[in-house]
């Protein structure tokens, strides 16, 4: 357990550094082009967004109770906490299709056929869409992956793997999922709700 505490806290620190750079280049854009950023605020959907960070808590809150079943040797309570954090998962990924597919509509997607109805803000507004979905993106690619760590945890429990003498990928995998929720709630205001405007 130890030998696998430090490994994953380990790579969550990488996870940081990466998600850190990304992080800096908003602070540094957003300071060099203030009203540009505002200006674009007005299509940040932030009842999807909030939306999204509920359904992000909850399933840390349903995560925390696997790692607790696994811990108390409950394989049913484990298997359906399991399952039910994959659900949530999954609906904050179809909400945020959604989002992208308005964006897609709008022509919001930086490249050739970007528009903006502000020309001033024309070149400006496309870095801060470059950033929204290259952060969002690469948020999203991690939750990807952490339903497919789920997925993995969830046969394992199906075969009586887990118990209360071994339960560590549960909780290397609850680590993960966590770092995941607290990496959007702070995407969620930076994107969403500094300088938000109807």
């Amino acid at each position: 357990m130890d030998a696998s505490m430090l490994g994953m806290w380990t790579f969550l620190i990488t996870e940081v550094l990466f998600f850190g750079g990304m992080f800096a280049s908003y602070a540094v854009y957003r300071n060099m082009y203030p009203d540009a950023f505002a200006s674009t605020s007005k299509f940040m959907d932030v009842i999807l967004g909030g939306t999204n960070t509920a359904v992000l808590i909850c399933s840390s809150l349903t995560m925390v109770l696997a790692v607790r079943a696994a811990q108390l040797s409950k394989r049913r309570h484990l298997i359906l906490f399991l399952i039910l954090t994959m659900i949530f998962g999954t609906i904050f990924l179809v909400i945020k299709g959604f989002e992208y597919h308005s964006k897609w509509v709008e022509h919001l997607v930086p490249g050739f056929d970007f528009q903006y109805d502000e020309p001033r803000y024309q070149h400006n507004a496309q870095i801060l869409f470059f950033l929204y979905f290259a952060m969002t993106g690469m948020h999203a690619l991690h939750m990807i992956v952490g339903l497919g760590l789920l997925t993995y945890l969830l046969v394992q429990a199906k075969r009586r793997i887990f118990n209360e003498n071994y339960f560590a990928p549960v909780e290397m995998i609850g680590l993960y999922w966590h770092f995941v929720d607290v990496v959007w709630i702070f995407l969620f205001p930076l994107l969403y709700l500094i300088g938000h405007r109807r």
